[in-house]
């Protein structure tokens, strides 16, 4: 892992219920979370709502990102399959045991 994922600070939900993202339709995420070409995410292509999902948790810089893009339901199903920096993960596994059960059960 690089030494910036390790030095970065990273942003994480009180809890999941607060998360009420959208869940179906189309997103385009603000420069600040998605600073590569302009994209839009469809919500019912499951390799979009991933990217943007893992995406959204690397570059949240307020729990408003989160709650503005995330939803809970979604998050513990994709879980096990999103691909994160180490730090990341290990802060919303400790905050979120359930999360880590649901990585291991999916492997």
């Amino acid at each position: 892992m690089s030494r910036y994922a390790d030095a970065r600070l990273y942003v994480v939900s009180e809890s999941l219920e607060e998360l009420d993202g959208p869940t179906e339709g189309v997103v385009r995420l603000p420069r600040h979370l998605d600073w590569g070409p302009p994209y839009e995410y469809d919500l019912a292509d499951a390799a979009d709502i991933a990217v943007m999902y893992e995406r959204v948790l690397r570059e949240a810089r307020s729990r408003d990102d989160l709650q503005t893009y995330l939803d809970g339901g979604c998050l513990r199903r994709l879980w096990g399959r999103l691909v994160l920096p180490a730090p990341v993960r290990v802060l919303w596994e400790r905050r979120f045991p359930e999360l880590a059960a649901r990585r291991v059960a999916a492997a």
